[in-house]
C-alpha cells in the first residue's frame, strides 16, 4: 500500500482533474481510499477542485474521525463497499452528468444500468445495480449497499449518481470516467438501434481481462 501522505496527494491530483473536466461541480461528490489505519474521505461541502491534502478527513477502523476536516455525508456509502467487497482500496462517488441522467429516466434497467455496450465498460466496472434513492447523507444508504453483498464494483442511486470502486484511487477513478462515458453514448444512442457485446464477448473479457460481469 502506498504511504498516507501519498494517497491524500493522489486524491487531491485526481479530484482536481475531475473538476476541471467537468464530472463534479461546486461541492459535489466525495472521494474515499483505505489506509493502513483507517479510511481517508473528502471533507463534507468541499470542492473536489480546490482539497488541500492535509485536509482531507481521517476515519478509524472503528468510524470515528480522527484528523482532517469533518467528512462527507456520504460516507456511509463509503464504508459499506469496504465492508462487503473485497479488495475495495477507494471509492468514487460523482454527480457526474450522464450517469446522473441515466440514474433519473424511469426505464432504466435497475440490474443492468450500463449495458455492455464497450469493452472497456466491460472490464473497468461491470455489471451496475441501479439502487432506490435515499436522502443524501441517510445511513440507509450503506444499508442498501450492503445488502448487495459485495456483488457490484459500481451502483447508480436513483436520481443521485454513481459510486464506484476500485483496488486503489486510480483505478477507482479510471471506472468512475468509463463509466461515465458509457452513460454518454447510451444517452446519445437513445432511441437507435444499437450493436451491443453478447453474451459470449462479455465472457471472454472476464476470462482474458479478470473483468467483473
Amino acid at each position: 500500500m502506498s504511504s498516507e501522505a501519498k494517497i491524500r496527494d493522489d486524491i487531491a491530483r485526481l479530484s482536481r482533474s475531475l473538476f476541471e473536466r467537468g464530472f463534479s461541480v461546486g461541492s459535489a461528490g466525495n472521494i474515499s481510499a483505505i489506509v493502513d489505519d483507517g479510511m481517508l474521505i473528502t471533507p463534507t461541502n468541499s470542492c473536489l477542485g480546490f482539497l488541500d491534502p492535509a485536509k482531507i478527513s481521517k476515519i478509524d477502523r472503528n468510524g470515528r474521525h480522527i484528523s482532517g476536516d469533518a467528512p462527507s455525508k456520504e460516507v456511509f456509502l463509503h464504508s459499506a463497499f469496504y465492508e462487503t467487497r473485497r479488495g475495495t482500496g477507494a471509492v468514487v462517488h460523482l454527480h457526474s452528468t450522464y450517469a446522473t441522467a441515466l440514474s433519473c429516466l424511469a426505464d432504466t434497467d435497475p440490474n443492468d444500468c450500463i449495458p455492455a455496450l464497450t469493452p472497456y465498460v466491460v472490464m473497468r466496472v461491470g455489471q451496475v445495480r441501479l439502487v432506490p434513492y435515499v436522502r443524501p447523507g441517510d445511513k440507509k444508504a450503506g444499508d442498501l449497499i450492503r445488502d448487495l453483498g459485495g456483488q457490484y464494483a459500481a451502483i447508480l442511486i436513483a436520481n443521485h449518481g454513481p459510486v464506484v470502486t476500485g483496488k486503489d484511487i486510480v483505478s477507482a477513478v479510471y471506472a468512475a470516467e468509463e463509466l461515465e462515458e458509457t452513460a454518454k453514448l447510451l444517452v446519445t444512442l437513445r432511441g437507435m438501434p444499437k450493436r451491443m457485446l453478447s453474451r459470449e464477448d462479455v465472457v471472454e473479457l472476464a476470462v482474458t481481462f479478470g473483468a467483473a460481469c
